[in-house]
Formats: structure tokens, sequence, C-alpha cells
């Protein structure tokens, strides 16, 4: 799995093990942090999780499973596979402030908007807060759900937590007691497995699901504003059997200014656009379609409201895009570009390997299978074998009477 942001002026990239970081504006030293390198949980650590409360060593395959950047742009948290949650700090230089570990394999972090808290939701249900200020410090259950967390947000107010998870929900908790949830927002008919709350709007939610739709809320009151299957907006339809299979929304990203919101699917070789309307009520509108050579892997867009698309392709995986007369553009020709690309090339293989052991979201679609033709089979069987007893008791029966019938007329004479 590779992921790539930004950290204030740093270009992250996580793919494998490893995270990369390079400078777009300054000449700078590349920063790389290798998880299989990292600190080991100690063995006489206790584990919270383990049935026996045995200690042992925390065993994993150090892949990075996520990372959040603060909203300064100076904090960047990662959690592994090993269960680290490894907190930097990125300005005026990198450093590893602390290595904590989490109970559970998370799936999403999020930074609070006073960057003193930073949220770990896990696979398991249960969103933990970590301090940001007191780095040493072991998390705190805040709250759980009872299916897997796909992904974890807070309002830019600080007022509530948004999980959403593989049963279609989207709640809405109070962050400072979780016990109280403020909304529901439902709608979703597969898992949900993304969510953003815009730059602009600070009320509204957008979320993205399996079922291949975008909506939006006013998260507040759970009001659904407005849902967009995403297939419908395609120019034209695949002819490939894969490609018609419903789209997982895999990001929504949204510009620094708020103008322009991308959205990603898993196999789908374009991006989609969006911007907020303004109004009575607030719309989202449909703006322009990307079309890509290769299946992105994810996208990201830099401070200056650029996009940067890492896709699935050897030749060139990276693409900068900029938004020129009403469309985007690719940059051939763009400096921060080479820069990067001349930093990560050491990692391409690493990034090769990483995009073909990377795993899909196939396996959180659940089961579901037409069964009333086999009960209906099952249930005349049972009939059948009910109505076949009953015949052989019935018959039984009656060779019983016959037999009693026959003695007692020959003791007669």
């Amino acid at each position: 799995m590779a992921t790539v942001g930004f950290c204030g002026d740093w270009f992250i990239l996580t793919c494998d093990k490893k995270l990369v970081a390079v400078h777009i504006k300054q000449s700078r030293e590349a920063f790389v942090f290798d998880c299989s390198t990292a600190e080991k949980k100690p063995k006489n650590t206790q584990d919270s999780n383990s049935s026996d409360g045995c200690a042992s060593e925390e065993t994993g395959s150090d892949r990075v499973l996520a990372f959040t950047v603060s909203p300064s742009g100076k904090l960047l948290a990662l959690t592994d596979d090993t269960k680290r949650l490894v907190l930097f700090h990125c300005e005026p230089s990198w450093k590893c402030i602390s290595i904590r570990w989490v109970v559970r394999r998370c799936t999403s972090l999020v930074f609070s908007q006073a960057e003193d808290e930073l949220l770990v939701a896990d696979k398991s249900g249960d969103v933990y807060s970590f301090s940001v200020e007191e780095p040493q410090r072991e998390g705190e259950l805040k709250m759980g759900h009872l299916s897997m967390l796909l992904a974890v947000t807070m309002s830019p107010d600080n007022r509530y937590i948004i999980t959403a998870d593989r049963d279609e929900k989207i709640r809405v908790s109070h962050l400072r007691s979780p016990y109280n949830i403020q909304s529901f927002c439902l709608g979703h008919q597969q898992f949900v497995s993304a969510l953003l709350v815009p730059s602009a709007q600070f009320h509204c939610l957008l979320s993205g699901s399996g079922d291949g739709t975008v909506k939006l809320w006013e998260y507040e009151s759970g009001r659904r504003l407005q849902s967009w299957d995403l297939r419908e907006l395609e120019d034209t339809r695949s002819s490939d059997p894969d490609e018609e299979k419903t789209p997982t929304v895999s990001r929504i990203t949204c510009s620094p200014d708020g103008c322009h919101i991308a959205v990603q699917c898993e196999r789908v070789s374009s991006v989609q656009f969006f911007y907020l309307q303004r109004g009575s009520e607030d719309r989202l509108v449909p703006h322009s379609r990307l079309s890509l050579s290769h299946c992105p892997l994810d996208m990201t867009f830099d401070p200056e409201g650029r996009l940067w698309v890492l896709m699935d392709s050897d030749d060139a995986p990276l693409q900068v895009y900029t938004h020129t007369h009403g469309s985007w553009q690719c940059e051939a020709v763009s400096p921060e570009l080479k820069t990067v690309t001349e930093a990560l090339r050491p990692h391409w293989e690493t990034l090769e390997a990483s995009t073909r052991s990377s795993s899909t979201s196939e396996h959180l679609y659940k089961s579901s299978f037409d069964n009333v033709a086999v009960y209906l089979q099952k249930k005349q069987q049972r009939l059948e074998e009910q109505q076949l007893k009953r015949t052989m008791t019935q018959e039984a029966k009656n060779k019983k009477k016959k037999k009693m019938s026959g003695g007692g007329a020959l003791s007669s004479d």
C-alpha cells in the first residue's frame, strides 16, 4: 500500500515499511524512516489484549498502515503493522518525538485542531486518544463501535469526532463526552471508506463508500444534502467486466482554498472533481473528470493547490496537475516534480513491490446471496420426509391391527 501527502512543503510518500519526505522548495536532504529498523516493543511490556496476560514481543510486517499530518503541517504521525504509533516533528528539522504502542492495528489517524491530541481508530472499532503534549503517555480509550472502523476525522471546532465503519454508519460524537452521540449520517449501502470536512464549509461532511457514491451531509443534524453515483458521471461505460463493478471510493481530498474536491476510486483510471456551491442549501456540483494513463494509487494537493497523483506505473509513477483555464493539465516540466522524483528514485523498487502486494477493499464487502430457492428446496424435502414417515407409521399400524384381528378370530374357533 502506497500513500502520499504534504507536511508543509515536504512531500510525503509511504511505501511498504518506509516513510520518505522530500522538500519541494529547498535543497534539503530527504528524510527516510524505516519501520523495520525502528524500536521494538520491550519484551517486559504487558500486552493489554493478550489472552493469557503474559508479556511478549510484538510481531508484524512493519508495513506502514496509515499516516496523518497536523493542521499546521509541523507534526506527522504514522502507524504500522507492528502496532507502533510514531510521532514526528517536521520543522525546523525532522525528529522522532516518540514511539508508542497501540492495542490493535489501526486504520486511520487524525490530529485535533489544537494539535494537542491524536485520535487513532483501529480494526476492532475502538478510538484511542494519545497526548501530543505528553508524548510518552499511553493512549486512553475514547469510544467504540461494534464494527471495524475505516475512517476518522474531527470537526474544525474540535467539538465532534466523526467516525465511519464497515456497517455503513457514520457516527458524530461529542469529543469531550463520546458516549453522547450527536447524530448518525445514514444512507450508504456499503462500508464507508472515506471522510472529509471541506476547508471552505466546516459544517459539511463528504463521505465515500464501497457502494460507489459520494454523499454530502450536514453532519451536526445528520441530514443528507446530496448524493452522487460516480458511475453516472462516467463519459463512457467500459466494456471491461472488471471496470463495470461498483467502484470503491478510496480517497476524497480538498484543495487548500476549498475550491476543488477530488475523488479517487480503486481500479478506476480517472479522478472526478467537484466543487461546493453555496446558497440557501449547499450543493455538491460535478466539475470535470481527469483521465489518467494508469490507475491512481493515491493523490494529494500541495500548498499551492496542485494535484500530485501517484499511479501504478513503472515509467512515470508520479505526476503533477495544475488547474488552468477550467481544466486540469499535466505539468510537463516541473522543477518540484523533478526534485521529488530524483529523491525517490532509490525507493521505486520498494514502491513497485508495495504496489504489487497492496490489498484492495474486496474483503470489506459483505457476502450476500439469494437463499430462498435453497430454503424452499430443503423445506420441500423436509415435508416429503415427514409425509413418508407418517405413511410408514400408518402402514405399520394397519399391519398390527390386521395381525391382531386375525389372531382373535383364530382363538374364537
